[in-house]
């Protein structure tokens, strides 16, 4: 596809340049998505640093990760149609400059409450760019070129991945913790400079659409009353009129939802795709993984307050996971395309729920290359699971709705996210207090080194659960295809 849209060159419109400026600005998205990768990686390692220097405890403290994720999954697919209806160029660029600013304003904040909202302006940059990063790179790489153009974005996602905890763990130990969002800054005004110079005007490709107010303050709303329903059951307990009130207000939200998604002509999340079982069961069994996925963030808890670990050693043992992932990543998708996504799918989430098992197992006297050898499975279930997954879940739906169906994979993961991150912090709540019998203390500091290790066993336990569930879903897949190809055999032959 040309990359010439009336761009205003500063060396002239020679068609010799166009190879340049696509490189540059794939950089320029490139640099947009380590940044946000890097972030999430990163501030998961400095959780237990940040709840011990801001004063603040384990339901409190989790926000720092969900408002931000929160607000991604309530953007995402409204600025995917905003992109296709006014450009995407400008939208990329204003997502850029506030995830720069709202990074800059996070290493300022003064207290964990200001730490939060601006983690919030951080979130609607992300998802700003996020959700456009994909689409504009596939637009302004030549044919040829697109498939390795979309690879450098995985690559630079596991790279971001691989690099955030270690590089985490070094700065908070060594520089402190306001740093681990500040050295975002020069990287973002970097990658702004190259975007305005460099990347073509992307004018809209599509008019005549609406955007799905009702439905986008709806599932807002859902997520956000689930959230703190969650977080604050942590605190005052379940039975408090507080969460209650909140979880029955995220039920009612979210039977709103679907009452307004149905009835919408531009929905925000297309129902009538769900009539699909294939489709159905495959999206559930990719949510269920990113819930187990984000787990993540209670291992440092464990590592530093129970095992007295140095953040920047929690750093590289939290490296397991994401080297792993990448080592099987780029064969996953060959290997389905050779031999069907189904059963590497399914391969995937056996060797996933036995590393789930194994991390259940960890106690205080576990040494580095234990835990290693513990998580070591999460990371290549999880790698040999996706891409086949995703496989399943596009070759589920005709060619017309294949843009909808990418824009419900990539949400499958930010909601998969933001509810997992309160449910297995809640998980993990519930069993520390089991032993401390003190059911409204979060401040995992003062905690019982035992307590945390019973936390980490049934957070484990109970995403092994889960994963068991998404298998079994797996095989219903693997039966309702057979099915469906021995019915389209019989037909052939009949005909």
């Amino acid at each position: 596809m040309s990359t010439t849209h009336s761009h205003p060159s500063p060396v002239g419109p020679d068609a010799g340049d166009v190879p340049k400026y696509t490189f540059l600005s794939m950089i320029g998205v490139n640099m947009m998505v380590f940044m946000a990768t890097l972030d999430m990686s990163i501030v998961n390692v400095a959780l237990p640093s940040l709840a011990r220097q801001l004063d603040t405890d384990f339901a409190t403290v989790q926000w720092v990760i969900l408002s931000y994720v929160l607000v991604v999954a309530s953007l995402l697919l409204l600025v995917s149609r905003l992109g296709d209806m006014r450009g995407k160029k400008g939208i990329f660029s204003l997502g850029l400059g506030l995830f720069t600013l709202g990074s800059l304003l996070c290493g300022l904040a003064p207290s964990v409450g200001w730490l939060i909202f601006f983690r919030a302006v951080q979130g609607i940059g992300a998802a700003m760019s996020q959700a456009l990063g994909i689409a504009i790179v596939t637009e302004i790489a030549p044919p040829g070129r697109r498939g390795r153009a979309i690879g450098l974005i995985g690559a630079t996602v596991a790279m971001g991945l691989a690099l955030g905890p270690s590089l985490g763990g070094v700065i908070i130990e060594y520089i402190g913790w306001r740093w681990i969002f500040w050295i975002n800054v020069p990287v973002g005004i970097l990658a702004q400079l190259i975007i305005a110079r460099y990347m073509p005007a992307l004018p809209p490709r599509r008019g005549g659409q609406r955007f799905d107010i009702p439905g986008a303050v709806l599932a807002a709303v859902t997520l956000a009353a689930y959230s703190m329903g969650m977080t604050m059951g942590q605190k005052v307990g379940f039975a408090a009129p507080l969460s209650l009130a909140l979880l029955g207000t995220a039920l009612l939200g979210l039977a709103g939802f679907i009452h307004v998604e149905r009835r919408s002509p531009d929905p925000m999340i297309d129902l009538k795709l769900f009539a699909n079982p294939l489709f159905s069961i495959n999206l559930i069994m990719s949510v269920l993984v990113f819930i187990s996925l984000s787990a993540g963030f209670i291992m440092p808890f464990f590592l530093q307050f129970a095992q007295d670990r140095p953040p920047s050693e929690v750093g590289l043992m939290m490296m397991a996971i994401p080297l792993s992932m990448g080592l099987v990543a780029p064969f996953a998708g060959a290997l389905s395309d050779r031999f069907g996504p189904r059963g590497l799918s399914l391969l995937g989430l056996v060797i996933l729920i036995t590393g789930c098992l194994a991390v259940s197992t960890l106690n205080l006297d576990t040494p580095w290359w234990g835990f290693v050898l513990r998580v070591i499975p999460v990371g290549l279930g999880v790698g040999l699971f996706q891409a086949p997954n995703n496989s399943a879940i596009m070759g589920a739906v005709p060619q017309e709705r294949l843009g909808v169906a990418s824009g419900l994979l990539n949400y499958s993961r930010v909601f998969g996210q933001s509810t997992g991150l309160p449910l297995i912090g809640t998980i993990f709540t519930l069993f520390v207090v089991s032993v401390t019998l003190e059911p409204v203390r979060t401040d995992f500091a003062a905690v019982s080194a035992e307590a945390l290790a019973a936390g980490i066993a049934g957070a484990y336990r109970f995403q092994a659960g889960l994963l068991l569930a998404a298998a079994a879903l797996g095989i219903a897949a693997w039966i309702i295809d057979h099915r469906n190809t021995q019915s389209k055999i019989g037909h052939d032959e009949r005909v």
